[in-house]
């Protein structure tokens, strides 16, 4: 502020808020993203805005999540303040996506639906959820970004589960399965297990689930996972 640089204040006041979303300080964390998108937009910095478009949104994920945290319904069933604030990180990721879609930015592209199929998800727009993850793991497969195709894998199976579709939801456990082993992730091959496992016993298929939870549990010991 003192030399006059209004790009830095602009980077420093999101790099303020995202510290503040950490602390669990998310009025606050708003307040700083918000200056960092105000500043970008009067300097014309694109780039800046998308970030902090993106960073406000995250923001707004986060509290959301934070506020739902002490609840175990199911996606979709939200007290009002919880699904506004839901709703209001959505409104912030399409914006970053129709920003990042004019800047070309296909790996912000990615980032922000992946994004949107999760608060989507937790709104209990499962049909949209699963259109954004379809979007989120092609991407993920053109950058051969084997952690984001193994998220969307889960993400897409988990959408299917609450429209009912339990065949579906297990090919895409399975693809999810076979991801984390190529990651060499254990725990997530546990959880795709485990997942794996519920959806066979959810499809009736109960040889078939008790061969998937066995897998969970001999990985779970092994990693000592109580």
């Amino acid at each position: 502020r003192t030399i006059g640089d209004r790009i830095g204040e602009a980077k420093a006041s999101g790099n303020l808020g995202n510290t503040l979303k950490i602390l669990g300080q998310f009025d606050e964390a708003v307040v700083c993203c918000q200056r960092h998108l105000d500043i970008s937009q009067e300097q014309g910095d694109k780039v800046g805005e998308a970030r902090a478009l993106y960073n406000i949104g995250n923001v707004y994920h986060a509290k959301g999540k934070h506020l739902s945290w002490n609840m175990t319904q199911d996606p979709g069933f939200l007290p009002p303040e919880v699904k506004e604030t839901l709703q209001k990180a959505s409104e912030y990721y399409e914006r970053n996506l129709s920003l990042v879609k004019e800047l070309g930015d296909r790996a912000a592209q990615g980032r922000a639906y992946g994004n949107l199929g999760n608060t989507q998800y937790l709104l209990g727009n499962f049909s949209e959820a699963i259109a954004f993850h379809k979007e989120r793991l092609a991407i993920a497969k053109e950058f051969g970004d084997k952690a984001a195709e193994r998220r969307a894998y889960s993400n897409l199976g988990n959408a299917h589960i609450f429209l009912g579709r339990f065949d579906i939801s297990a090919e895409y456990y399975k693809k999810t399965l076979q991801v984390s082993r190529q990651l060499k992730d254990q725990a997530v091959e546990a959880q795709a297990c485990y997942s794996l496992g519920n959806t066979y016993t959810l499809l009736q298929d109960y040889e078939r689930a008790i061969e998937y939870h066995l897998k969970h549990l001999v990985i779970a010991q092994e990693l000592g996972d109580r």
